[in-house]
């Protein structure tokens, strides 16, 4: 068992985690990034990445995480393969951390990068043919599904608004919901009924999703209507799973405030968590925009204001030595 201390304690390490770890690296605060149960987080199972800024051809989601990580190293990052089971807020800063390992982390400042994850529905093709026709981001990926067709599987408002956003780029639109009525909110459901390239398909349940992974991906959907329990099969390009995502904060729970949906509440523009010298940072604190992008912005943010956190931290403890003296 091993203690690691450092100014700046970084958990996980998806694009938010470690472009938090370079700005915090450059300022010398030689952060530890502990990785977690996701080295690089969501992008490192996504395959074509076409949006990051910087690269005019399509990269690899991994390719990129291994970069940013090298990035990160390069500047004085040092990244732990371990996963936080234990923490201390209540009494830090420094905050306290327990790994998996046995180890012990201390920071004197906490930025927590653990990410979101997708809700999947668990049928047979589903895990197969994920980055082959099967998504669960539409802002992500609908853009290689111009001039195709594709299903978005939901009834809440996130699905209504992928729905929605697809009709940009693919010929044909179809929602699938296992009701007969949505979840979403009127003026939304108003939208996409109103919408020409748009159908519903109401009370049917996708049971797997059919094609080859090594051969043209995603060919259909196989369906079970709720009512008749009749099996069909939907030709389709394209499907986007959009029943929410779930973020990685159970460890957090009772020790920082949270949202209904579990996502830590930040101070409106910032990345300040309720508890001074904690900040959140990419899709752990937003359940709005999701990108890989704007978690690196957000992991930016988180190390700025650490750093500024933290030098007026440590000038209060110098002036509080002084006067006791």
């Amino acid at each position: 068992m091993a203690t690691h201390t450092t100014r700046m304690l970084i958990i996980g390490s998806g694009p938010a985690g470690l472009t938090a770890a370079i700005y915090g690296a450059r300022a010398g605060m030689e952060p530890i990034v502990v990785q977690g149960l996701q080295p690089g987080g969501q992008l490192t199972i996504t395959t074509d990445v076409e949006n990051y800024p910087g690269f005019r051809d399509v990269v690899q989601g991994p390719w990129l995480m291994q970069e940013m990580q090298a990035q990160a190293e390069h500047v004085g990052t040092r990244t732990v393969w371990d996963t936080i089971m234990e923490i201390d807020l209540e009494s830090g800063p420094p905050f306290r951390a327990r790994g998996d390992s046995g180890d012990e982390y201390i920071g004197d400042v906490l930025v927590i990068a653990t990410g979101a994850q997708a809700k999947w529905l668990g049928v047979p093709g589903e895990e197969a043919l994920g980055g082959k026709g099967v998504s669960a981001c539409a802002t992500c990926d609908g853009f290689f599904y111009r001039g195709k067709t594709v299903a978005v599987i939901g009834g809440g408002n996130t699905a209504v608004e992928e729905a929605l956003y697809l009709t940009h780029h693919a010929t044909e639109v179809t929602l699938i919901h296992r009701r007969g009525e949505l979840r979403a909110e009127k003026i939304l459901q108003d939208r996409l009924f109103a919408h020409p390239k748009i159908n519903v398909l109401w009370n049917k349940r996708v049971e797997a999703f059919l094609g080859d992974p090594g051969a043209g991906g995603l060919s259909a959907l196989q369906l079970a209507d709720m009512q008749t329990l009749e099996i069909s099969e939907f030709p389709v390009n394209g499907a986007f799973v959009a029943i929410g995502h779930a973020p990685s904060t159970a460890l957090f729970k009772g020790r920082l405030e949270m949202d209904a949906n579990g996502y830590l509440v930040v101070e409106p523009g910032t990345p300040k968590t309720s508890r001074p010298g904690v900040f959140a940072c990419g899709d752990v604190m937003d359940h709005t925009y999701r990108q890989a992008v704007t978690a690196a912005g957000t992991g930016c943010m988180a190390a700025l204001d650490a750093e500024r956190f933290l030098a007026t931290f440590e000038y209060l403890q110098g002036e509080q030595a002084q006067a006791a003296e």
